[in-house]
């Protein structure tokens, strides 16, 4: 499979698409691995009122604005997308921990 072209080399709609569909496989492999971290924290934690820990979410939200920011993007529309994968990351590890205790 070869590389699409970066967004400022592209000059069709198809090159853009085809970059697009690219990017998109890379973030569901990225997804797929800070998923295993909730895998990981899903049997780590002992209590299951620790899966939701909002100090945690709060810091992992500012450190998406703050890098939003520095990459010349909007922080509040990050913010927003990273809103999203916190809470379906929480409702994910939940289930895990359940799983994990229903099983023992």
């Amino acid at each position: 499979m070869t590389s699409a072209k970066l967004p400022e080399d592209c000059e069709t709609m198809v090159e853009i698409r085809a970059g697009v569909d690219q990017v998109d496989r890379e973030l569901v492999a990225l997804l797929v691995r800070r998923f295993g971290y909730m895998d990981a924290a899903a049997r780590i934690k002992t209590d299951r009122a620790s899966v939701r820990d909002e100090a945690r979410k709060a810091e992992v939200l500012d450190n998406v604005a703050r890098e939003a920011e520095a990459a010349g993007l909007d922080p509040a529309r990050l913010r927003a997308v990273w809103y999203e994968l916190v809470e379906q990351s929480i409702a994910y590890e939940a289930t895990q921990w359940d799983r994990l205790r229903a099983s023992s």
